[in-house]
């Protein structure tokens, strides 16, 4: 028998009902070992059509689900630090409301938790919104001596994909607001507290790439961010100075480059692990 585990999914306004509805779905009835617990955190007030498949996702539920709604919008890191403490068992899988766990997901990510480590993800198929055709294939670092490496320059998670123990996030601090770098900013500081830190190389979650996805990732708002987190890093002493200040330039520099070349940039260097990026100089 597997360890029980709860499956923590965010929702607010802006996701799209029917693919909310396929990724509870697809993280519950279609995985070949379901999470014990469903655990969704509403993060304001959302649309009636929305609300009506919340409902229905709930009504519909293979597994018992707990659910909370914040009157207000209170930002990711705030829902997903208090979706924590919904959380019924240690191990806990994230999920967010617009992409697709395949099957096997949670059956591969497991064994890798009770075997002792406190941090899993997985690679990821790209796929497109309007045509569901396969684009990209990210895979990601393996090994934690390589993962905790790489950190220093990117973050070696892809956050839809992670299954992770709570008492390990607890012990590095919680999510904590930081622009749009919450996540790279837990992983982080979970290494740097000494958590043990996998990836499986298979890809076992389908991202969904939308119109602007890549222009997003850009722009003087992803830059506040960007050096937000890197003074974030450097605190901490996670970096060291010259990681700093290459990080700055780099990733820096990486969000004013035009969006073609962000988007070539970013499947070359990053989706595929890194290998020829800049934290392998």
């Amino acid at each position: 028998m597997s360890a029980p585990f709860s499956l923590l999914l965010p929702v607010y306004r802006g996701d799209d009902p029917a693919h909310f509805l396929k990724a509870v779905g697809s993280s519950t009835a279609e995985q070949t070992v379901r999470p014990a617990q469903l655990v969704l955190v509403q993060d304001g007030p959302v649309g009636e059509e929305l609300a009506e498949a919340i409902e229905r996702a709930v009504a519909q539920s293979p597994v018992p689900v707990t659910r909370h709604v914040f009157e207000e919008n209170v930002g990711l890191a705030t829902a997903l630090e208090h979706g924590l403490t919904l959380c019924a068992h240690d191990i806990v899988a994230r999920m967010d409301a617009d992409d697709i766990s395949l099957p096997e997901r949670f059956a591969k990510q497991l064994p890798v938790i009770e075997a002792g480590a406190d941090l899993v993800g997985t690679g990821m198929f790209e796929f497109l919104d309007d045509d569901g055709s396969i684009v990209a294939r990210r895979t990601p670092r393996t090994g934690h001596e390589e993962i905790s490496r790489y950190a220093r320059f990117h973050d070696p998670f892809s956050h839809p994909t992670v299954m992770y123990r709570r008492s390990a996030v607890a012990s590095a601090g919680g999510y904590r607001p930081l622009g749009l770098m919450e996540d790279y900013w837990l992983f982080a500081r979970m290494i740097h507290a000494g958590a043990r830190v996998e990836n499986l190389a298979d890809p076992l979650v389908m991202y969904r790439v939308g119109a602007g996805a890549y222009a997003r990732r850009g722009g003087r708002a992803q830059w506040r961010s960007e050096l937000a987190l890197q003074k974030a890093l450097r605190s901490i002493g996670f970096t060291t100075r010259w990681e700093y200040l290459r990080n700055v330039a780099v990733r820096g520099a990486y969000r004013f480059v035009p969006e073609p070349v962000r988007k070539i940039a970013y499947r070359r260097l990053i989706a595929n692990g890194g290998a020829a990026g800049p934290a392998g100089a």
